[in-house]
């Protein structure tokens, strides 16, 4: 036990006298999420930017127009012509273009039976959402004045009854995401880089030769990293509290947990790779080739939903799809352990293969 506390401070203090590592360990991860916070922003929601002219003039049309202007789901800036308005479609400054033709008012009070009046939209094909949204809106708002013009009566109507969701951003789907790049690159990186260090400096050869059980060494390697990636965690989910209002919603207990799961696992993977590899200089590229990949396919930055169909049952078995999945809800619905027992549960298994792999590739010299 005295030997397991020795180790585990001396290797605290290695942390604490390499400043730079401990330094960039935290500040590339808060950069990283600083600047995609920032230019993705909270933003999942669509903007239905669009111009309206009227190029009749009369009561009935100024009517439509109010209405059209009256609509929250519109943003609609009055343009002088068609002309001038239809230029700034073709070059993308708006996304559509609502014209009132001349003659608009005579028909609508006109009122024929068979022959409905027509308002035209022009939208900008390229952004296909957006223009069937506007389509779908400026339609309703269309057919309620027609309704309203003609006395008509519905025979069904819908009742609507809102139901207040999380109002999630981009940024709450990155910062727990952040979390786990930070934990796999902190573990599988640092201590696969560290340990073929220590065996080609001969440091492990000498440890081997003194009383010291290996147990001992692992533990005191273990708790140091738990203690680091607790606070690097803390630290992070902090500073993305107060920049940009992100919050953990469920139990900072079941959090910690996660993150002492996940910091064992990809401490296994580190030692394998650092059994595996030869040298320090081929400890780095191996870690490299293993990390980089789980980056973009482990939905730190990209849900997994987006990506290929034939690629998602590979990414669903990545012990970092599940250190994040198992972040994201704990941190954004508020999950507990019930919820979340399954990525608790995969975790558990990598960390098991990756110990066994690693007791059969770990070499002292």
């Amino acid at each position: 036990m005295n030997a397991y506390k020795q180790l585990t401070l001396a290797q605290l203090k290695l942390f604490a006298r390499n400043r730079q590592m401990l330094f960039w360990s935290v500040a590339f991860p808060i950069f990283l999420m600083v600047m995609m916070g920032s230019f993705l922003g909270q933003g999942n929601s669509l903007s239905l930017q669009g111009m309206i002219v009227d190029e009749d003039g009369s009561a009935a049309s100024a009517e439509v127009q109010s209405r059209l202007l009256e609509s929250g789901a519109l943003t609609l800036t009055q343009a002088d012509t068609s002309t001038a308005a239809m230029e700034r479609l073709r070059a993308g400054d708006t996304s559509f273009v609502i014209v009132l033709p001349a003659g608009l008012g005579e028909a609508i009070d006109a009122a024929i039976p068979g022959q409905a009046a027509s308002v035209r939209l022009y939208t900008d094909e390229t952004q296909l959402t957006v223009s069937e949204l506007a389509r779908t809106t400026v339609t309703y708002v269309i057919d309620e004045v027609s309704k309203a013009r003609t006395g008509y009566v519905p025979l069904l109507t819908v009742e609507s009854e809102g139901v207040q969701a999380l109002d999630l951003g981009y940024i709450d789907f990155l910062v727990p995401g952040i979390v786990a790049m930070m934990i796999m690159t902190t573990n599988l990186n640092g201590v696969a880089g560290q340990i073929s260090s220590w065996r080609e400096r001969g440091i492990l050869r000498r440890m081997q030769s003194t009383p010291l059980h290996a147990s001992s060494f692992i533990a005191a390697q273990i708790t140091a990293r738990l203690l680091l990636n607790g606070l690097q965690a803390v630290i992070v989910l902090l500073i993305a509290q107060l920049i940009f209002g992100t919050q953990v919603n469920g139990s900072w207990l079941l959090l910690l947990a996660f993150v002492v799961a996940g910091t064992l696992a990809f401490m296994s993977i580190g030692f394998v790779i650092a059994g595996v590899a030869k040298t320090p200089e081929s400890a780095g590229p191996i870690s490299g080739f293993v990390s980089f990949p789980l980056l973009f396919l482990g939905g730190v930055f990209f849900p997994i939903q987006n990506m290929p169909k034939f690629l998602q049952p590979v990414v669903e078995l990545l012990p970092i799809a599940h250190l994040s999945t198992a972040l994201r809800q704990i941190m954004n619905v508020g999950a507990g352990l019930t919820e979340v027992w399954y990525e608790a549960a995969l975790l558990g298994g990598w960390l098991v293969i990756a110990f066994i792999a690693a007791s059969l590739t770990f070499k002292w010299e």
